[in-house]
């Protein structure tokens, strides 16, 4: 069988070579992070003890403490990201307002989702060369960071990308054994191409699973359809990554509050929900030992240092008993200065919180 004609590019990509655009998020992600000095323990280390719930010696300052596995093998979107299909037949246009893209609207990879077997287009991996890619990536990996693999375009996102959100809602309704199909061959899919990430790009401690789940009011589905027709093909990819001895962070846009006994169910060891579709407070006072939380702060261009030490204080005294939060500090970054003084509070003051706290 011949190479399918969205598999072309991708077949023949020379991946030894750098391939996203300056100033994108991929690209953001990929760029080399200066060592984090000073610290007594490893930070690689105290992260996954945030991350599991086994006592940090301080509060990770999210993102910044990491690094993000973001392989240009895996194109999921247009590699590099400007207008234009990925493997899948999807048609994705950059907003540059939002700094990231989105499908085109009316794109359409399947047509009758009663004939999806007939009409979509499934990657063919053994084309990708993973091993020129991870090499590369390899080298600009900080080892004292955990490295985490950012798995984007989950099991549902990547259907509702093939056509038009409606017509997927519909899909639980009237064609529930043929979702169920699909599904578990998309959760096939992500346990492949993920096991490439795994042999192939070295040190991977974690990964973060994208699949929105929600609008701001509310989550799409039911829990009692959420766990009958996404639950099964979720749980079994996610085992996979949990059986390699890796953790999951979850990233799913929406107000998503009513699946986390679901998360934590799955196997989901922290969620960074987003900001003001949730309630951080009834997450963490209801769920906060069973699960981690990343919450965001946003820091005022106009706040002077005194006001951003003290707004850190406040959220790691807030936030801080169960042990299991992180903070992603959020500016403008007109100011790096800010960046730079809300980590240093961050670190110095959690670490002294939880030598208190504790006993060390």
């Amino acid at each position: 069988m011949g190479v399918g004609k969205f598999m072309q590019t991708a077949a023949n990509r020379d991946y030894s070579k750098s391939w996203q655009a300056p100033g994108s998020f991929p690209w953001i992600a990929q760029q080399p992070k200066e060592p984090i000095t000073g610290r007594p323990y490893s930070v690689k280390e105290n992260y996954i003890r945030c991350v599991k719930g086994e006592q940090p010696y301080w509060m990770p300052a999210y993102f910044y403490e990491s690094n993000t596995v973001w392989p240009d093998a895996m194109e999921e979107h247009p590699v590099p990201e400007v207008d234009g299909y990925d493997w899948w037949g999807v048609y994705w246009t950059m907003v540059e307002k939002v700094g990231g893209m989105i499908t085109k609207p009316g794109t359409r990879a399947i047509n009758d989702f009663a004939n999806w077997k007939e009409e979509v287009e499934w990657p063919d991996l053994s084309l990708v060369d993973f091993e020129a890619d991870g090499k590369k990536l390899q080298k600009t990996m900080d080892p004292d960071r955990p490295h985490i693999y950012e798995c984007v375009e989950g099991i549902s996102e990547r259907l509702h990308e093939m056509m038009p959100f409606d017509e997927f809602l519909m899909a639980f309704y009237e064609e529930p054994e043929a979702l169920e199909e699909f599904f578990q061959k998309m959760a096939d899919y992500k346990i492949e191409s993920t096991a490439k990430i795994f042999q192939y790009y070295g040190q991977v401690d974690g990964v973060l699973y994208h699949d929105d789940w929600g609008t701001e009011r509310s989550g799409f589905y039911s829990n009692e359809m959420f766990r009958k027709q996404l639950m099964p093909a979720t749980s079994r990819f996610l085992k996979f990554i949990k059986d390699q001895g890796k953790f999951i962070e979850l990233h799913s846009c929406g107000r998503n509050m009513q699946y986390v006994p679901e998360m934590i169910e799955m196997g989901i060891d922290m969620w960074t929900p987003q900001m003001r579709a949730n309630d951080a407070d009834y997450l963490y006072n209801n769920f906060g030992k069973q699960m981690t939380f990343c919450f965001g702060m946003e820091i005022p261009h106009d706040w002077k240092e005194a006001e951003i030490r003290k707004a850190v204080r406040d959220f790691v005294d807030h936030y801080g008993e169960t042990g299991r939060t992180m903070l992603w500090i959020m500016t403008d970054m007109t100011d790096p200065k800010q960046d730079v003084v809300a980590r240093d509070e961050l670190y110095n003051y959690s670490l002294e919180y939880y030598n208190k706290l504790y006993h060390r």
